[in-house]
């Protein structure tokens, strides 16, 4: 089931938060700060975004995800697939919300984030 919760988090293409949100400048929107490593993620500090993710809910598509991401930027490319087939193939899912404002499903974020790093994969 599908619930409203809007958040912000990194996939291939950085994600942010749509202008006007409260927690636009964290993006990490209806997260604490910090819990899914944004701002690591953002600054390049790929191992802190991985203790950081792994230390958290791993059952959350979002931090799937995220972690995933920090995966791949750390050579780990067969646990970033692992965590993003885990968000696309979760029984929660909800709306992410892109840099460009663009608002997604968090099951099509993971299969575009899988998509992008089998594509990195296929292009060595």
């Amino acid at each position: 089931m599908k619930n409203a919760k809007i958040v912000a988090v990194a996939v291939g293409l950085t994600m942010a938060a749509l202008p006007g949100l409260a927690q636009a400048q964290d993006g990490e929107i209806g997260y604490e700060k910090g819990a899914l490593a944004y701002d690591a993620l953002m600054s390049g500090d790929n191992q802190a975004a991985v203790e950081k993710l792994e230390s958290g809910q791993l059952s959350d598509p979002a931090v799937m995800i995220n972690l995933g991401q920090a995966y791949a930027r750390t050579g780990r490319t067969g646990d970033a697939a692992k965590m993003f087939t885990a968000a696309m193939n979760s029984n929660r899912s909800f709306d992410l919300v892109l840099a460009d404002g663009q608002v997604i499903d968090s099951r099509k974020a993971a299969k575009i984030a899988l998509n992008n790093l089998n594509e990195r994969m296929a292009s060595r």
